[in-house]
C-alpha cells in the first residue's frame, strides 16, 4: 500500500505538469517567441528537465508527509500542498494560455507564499519533506523575478 500512495502522489503532480506543459509547449513557438526576453532568461530547453525534477521532488515530499502519523499538522500540510499545486497550475494558465503577464506576476507571488507555507508546515511534520520542497521554492523565487522581468519588458 505504501508504494501505491507514492504512485498516486506522482500521478497527481505529473497530471498538473502534463496539462501545464501542454499549454506552455503550444505557446513557445508562437506568442512566447514574440516576447522581449530578459537577459536572465535561461534557454527554453532547461525548463522541461527542471520542472520534471521539481514535480518529482514535490510528489515525494507530499508522500513523506502522507506516510507520517495522522495529525492536524499533517492534514494542514497536505491541504496547503494541494492549494499550492492548484496555484502552480493556475500560473501556467494565466501566463501561457491567457498571455496575462502582469496577472501571472501577482499570482506567482501568491504561489511563492503558498509554497513557503507548505514547506514550513511540512518541516513540522517531517524535515525531509521540507528539504525536498526547498528546490521548488527556490526555482519559483527565480521564476517570479523572471516573470517580473518579462512584464517590465513587454508591458
Amino acid at each position: 500500500m505504501r508504494w501505491i500512495s507514492l504512485i498516486c502522489w506522482l500521478g497527481i503532480c505529473f497530471a498538473v505538469a502534463g496539462v501545464s506543459g501542454r499549454w506552455t509547449a503550444s505557446e513557445i513557438p508562437g506568442w512566447y517567441r514574440t516576447l522581449a526576453r530578459p537577459s536572465i532568461a535561461p534557454p527554453n530547453w532547461i525548463f522541461g528537465p527542471v520542472w520534471t525534477l521539481l514535480y518529482a521532488l514535490m510528489a515525494v515530499a507530499a508522500w513523506q508527509v502522507w506516510q507520517s502519523a495522522p495529525s492536524p499538522m499533517r492534514t494542514w500540510g497536505l491541504a496547503l500542498f494541494l492549494v499550492q499545486l492548484a496555484l502552480n497550475y493556475a500560473w501556467s494558465l494565466i501566463f501561457f494560455r491567457y498571455h496575462a503577464i502582469g496577472a501571472a506576476l501577482a499570482e506567482v507571488i501568491v504561489l511563492w507564499v503558498a509554497i513557503g507555507a507548505t514547506t514550513l508546515v511540512f518541516g513540522r511534520v517531517t524535515p525531509y519533506a521540507a528539504w525536498m520542497m526547498a528546490p521548488y521554492w527556490a526555482w519559483v523565487s527565480f521564476a517570479a523575478v523572471l516573470n517580473a522581468a518579462f512584464w517590465r519588458l513587454n508591458s
